[in-house]
């Protein structure tokens, strides 16, 4: 169980090839660094789990590699996210970096939707920020910027 008032790692029929170390290290500096202490959690799970999770909730019949749950502005967290580790490590071979890179990348893209950032409607600014922090955060090219190619 996580402290009160910091973020968490919860994982559901996850491969081993996540070095939940790593996770855990990388969300204390997100919520650090970018979400200001304000506290979310984060689910890795399979594809399996992100189709149900995204049918039910966005009514949307398919796979997703990450999912963004804000909690309501008044509940001292920001909410929760949920990954793919399946489409993390498909993503992460396609793109030449390691799973767990994937997954930071997916937290940091997750993160800045929890936010309230939307880069279908904010005429880049979500892009700009998350290649901002990704260049921080030493990490490879992120969702939106990819997406852009």
């Amino acid at each position: 169980m996580s402290a009160p008032g910091s973020s968490c790692l919860l994982t559901l029929r996850c491969p081993r090839v996540v070095d939940r170390r790593s996770v855990r290290g990388f969300i204390k500096r997100v919520t650090t660094e970018i979400t200001d202490g304000r506290p979310f959690t984060v689910l890795l799970t399979d594809d399996r789990e992100l189709r149900r999770l995204n049918q039910q909730f966005l009514g949307k019949d398919g796979a997703t590699d990450v999912l963004s749950f804000p909690a309501p502005p008044d509940a001292g967290e920001l909410g929760d996210i949920a990954i793919s580790v399946e489409r993390a490590a498909e993503q992460a071979a396609e793109h030449g970096h390691s799973t767990d890179e994937e997954i930071a990348i997916l937290i940091l893209h997750g993160v800045l939707h929890l936010l309230g950032m939307d880069h279908e409607t904010d005429r880049g600014a979500m892009r700009r920020q998350e290649a901002r922090w990704r260049r921080k955060l030493g990490l490879p090219a992120g969702l939106v910027e990819r997406a852009g190619r």
